[in-house]
């Protein structure tokens, strides 16, 4: 039998601490404010705890688990509930729940909110408080229970799995499961283990899933999500062994990721935090934005000429990866006074003589070759066009052909060897002299030519470790940990800079890292018609924001084209590359159009509420159909305000009669704006605005208003 042991109200989510009186183990439950927690829902409630942990030496657990989880474990068993605290300052609701065993092993489970927020942070410690070192092997960040249809008995599809896949330059993709095709019905006897185990492996931890998963009880319509703030392996589990359905998360596991950490006597250590939300009603939109709004402070807090979402243009799809002071100088002479702000000099530029880009990183040398008279040179001449000057490097990474990829005492090995892929080597970023060795080639070239900007680029995976740790999972963890420390140690030295994260687009776009840069690169897929399905899906997991769009114009771009490529970064930050001193002055005109609507619209990409509405597209790559992205200004910690954008997009197939959507909240609305390559066909009916585009690939953009 279960009974609520102690409850918090914190903002609309209420957190139940329910105990099992026959084991004593403490469980979390997480209910709209509105909701109490009821025992009698569930007729064979498996008892749960709050901290998943595993040690060396303990008992696996039964039910067929092994290989599958390893929950519910003879380590989680011998844990006895030992007290629980509750703290409140500065708007900050802090709940410590401690457990312990007989042995001096001690969990503490920590829940913070801050009053105004939608989402809860969650994470655990482990303490040795033993005489011997114990081995960790899984230490959950979060573990919720009494995930369920609320009836006595289970109603076949109505608890469904919701996740967000991705692979690169197809980012975004959601994947909804019905618990009944995973499997994770109920047995007969309630004895076997039902588990679903997903997450990544390795240094880029958004590839294949995003570190993301959405419970919904569909009949209810109430929805439980979480997110890992991780930069390397992680894993997510939906477990059931009876009744109740249970969703936990943090690190990969020894089994998953080969992570195993030894304690010390006396240390302590922390997991990743997770983020976790639950509300009832508005679908994964709306669950999703709750837990993407915890970005919101750390962006706030960021470097002031983020605040205005100023436009960059980055130079790669221009030179591909060939930068020189002549062509920069070409590029700065035809977009002056566009509206740029930030000029991005991206890979190449240390390129020595015949040598490729991606072959070549590592040593940090400007190219004589590129910059005859010096890169300063070409850093004045951005500046002298009124832009903040940025460059890329590859900080983590070394090509074939550069002199540091020789330099294997100071890279990461695996069973003794360097760590090889195709084209790179990796360093070890928890060696001192590396990190000095960065700062002087990364640091010092940030500083000596007085850039403002750094894109963080990372084009391969170290995989499931390397050797310099207890396991080859701690040292990945390890390695990530210190590549993270360098990125801050950059933003200590030189206040105010811009950091954006890439990872051949899309890999690391992961709350830790988000929460550390002003922007990330949304994908690789800039000149694909797939752009807006990518940018539009990413709302559900990363801030608009943040979220760097590309627009690559090609000199043989009709209008229509260019339009469908503009309209696409309206729904995140505008990037613009291609072939820029070749267009003409009809192009231009779509160009100029669209960058004066984006600085319209930017007030509602930094803070709104997103609804993606059309019919879902089953093919990226030959999109059939349409989308149309309807934010509104204001987000879910504040009530909406008076301003909506619109983003309308027809993929292939036939576009007769009208695409409709509804526009939110009360009151009637004026269109104040429209964007697209020529008149466009867009009207207000009412609650709904109404847009024809008969043709296929077409962009139309609307700003709206009250009154």
């Amino acid at each position: 039998m279960k009974k609520v042991y102690s409850e918090f109200i914190l903002g609309d989510m209420r957190a139940c601490y329910v105990q099992d009186e026959e084991t004593g183990s403490m469980e979390l439950v997480l209910l709209p404010a509105d909701m109490e927690y009821q025992a009698a829902y569930r007729e064979k409630p498996y008892p749960d705890s709050l901290v998943q942990v595993k040690l060396v030496g303990d008992t696996y657990a039964g039910g067929y688990a092994g290989g599958r989880t390893m929950r519910q474990s003879a380590s989680v068993a011998g844990l006895v509930f030992a007290g629980q605290e509750k703290e409140q300052e500065n708007g900050e609701t802090v709940i410590c729940t401690a457990l312990s065993d007989a042995r001096g092993y001690q969990c503490r489970h920590f829940l913070r909110w801050k009053e105004g927020k939608k989402s809860l942070l969650s994470y655990t410690e482990f303490k040795n408080g033993s005489k011997e070192k114990a081995g960790l092997e899984l230490l959950s960040s979060f573990s919720l229970g009494g995930i369920s249809p609320f009836v006595r008995a289970d109603e076949s599809g109505q608890l469904k799995l919701h996740r967000i896949r991705s692979v690169w330059s197809m980012e975004g993709r959601a994947e909804s499961q019905m618990i009944e095709d995973l499997q994770l019905e109920p047995s007969w006897a309630g004895h076997a283990v039902r588990c679903e185990r997903f997450g990544q492996v390795g240094s880029m931890p958004v590839n294949g899933y995003f570190p993301y998963a959405v419970m919904e009880d569909a009949k209810s319509d109430i929805f439980w999500g979480a997110q890992i703030c991780h930069n390397a392996s992680w894993q997510m589990e939906v477990y059931r062994r009876g009744d109740d359905v249970n969703l936990s998360g943090g690190l990969a596991d020894y089994d998953f990721g080969h992570w195993m950490k030894e304690i010390d006597p006396g240390e302590t250590f922390r997991t990743p935090t997770a983020i976790l939300s639950v509300c009832r009603g508005g679908g994964i939109d709306r669950i999703s934005q709750r837990m993407t709004a915890a970005l919101n402070e750390a962006a706030d807090q960021g470097p002031e000429s983020e605040q205005a979402l100023p436009v960059i243009f980055n130079e790669y799809c221009t030179t591909w990866g060939d930068p020189s002071h002549e062509n920069i100088c070409g590029i700065l002479d035809v977009i002056k006074d566009r509206g740029f702000s930030y000029f991005v000099i991206d890979c190449g530029w240390y390129r020595q003589q015949g040598i490729p880009w991606d072959v070549a990183m590592g040593d940090y040398q400007v190219s004589k070759e590129l910059f005859p008279e010096g890169l300063d040179r070409t850093v004045d001449a951005i500046k002298a066009h009124g832009m903040k000057a940025g460059i890329w490097f590859e900080i983590d990474n070394v090509g074939e052909k550069a002199e540091s990829y020789q330099k294997t005492e100071h890279l990461l090995k695996r069973n003794g060897a360097p760590l090889t892929t195709t084209m790179r080597r990796f360093w070890d970023m928890r060696q001192d002299w590396v990190q000095n060795y960065l700062e002087e080639r990364v640091i010092g070239t940030l500083e000596t030519y007085g850039f403002s900007y750094m894109k963080m680029d990372y084009n391969d995976t170290i995989g499931v470790g390397c050797d310099g740790a207890e396991s080859l999972g701690e040292g990945l963890r390890q390695n990530m940990e210190a590549s993270l420390d360098f990125v801050r140690r950059v933003k200590e030295r030189i206040p105010g800079f811009i950091l954006e994260n890439c990872s051949s687009g899309g890999h690391k776009l992961e709350p830790l890292m988000m929460s550390e840069c002003s922007m990330a690169s949304f994908s690789d897929a800039h000149e694909c018609e797939e752009i807006p399905i990518i940018a539009a899906s990413l709302h559900r997991v990363i801030l608009p924001r943040q979220s760097q769009i590309w627009a690559v114009i090609r000199e043989d771009d009709s209008l229509k084209r260019i339009a469908y490529s503009m309209a696409a970064t309206f729904l995140g930050r505008m990037c613009l590359s291609g072939d820029v001193t070749k267009l003409a002055d009809a192009q231009w005109e779509v160009i100029d159009r669209g960058i004066a609507f984006y600085k319209k619209a930017a007030p509602i990409i930094k803070d709104g509420f997103s609804r993606l509405y059309g019919p879902k597209v089953l093919n990226y790559r030959h999109p059939v159909g349409w989308q149309c992205l309807v934010r509104t200004e204001g987000n879910v910690e504040q009530e909406e305000k008076d301003g909506v954008l619109a983003v309308f997009h027809s993929f292939n197939g036939e576009h007769e009669g009208a695409l409709e959507v509804p526009l939110p909240g009360e009151g009637r609305y004026r269109i104040e704006n429209v964007y697209s390559d020529a008149d466009a066909d867009v009207v207000v009916a009412e609650d709904r605005l109404v847009c024809h585009i008969p043709e296929d690939m077409r962009a139309v953009a609307v700003l709206l208003r009250k009154g």
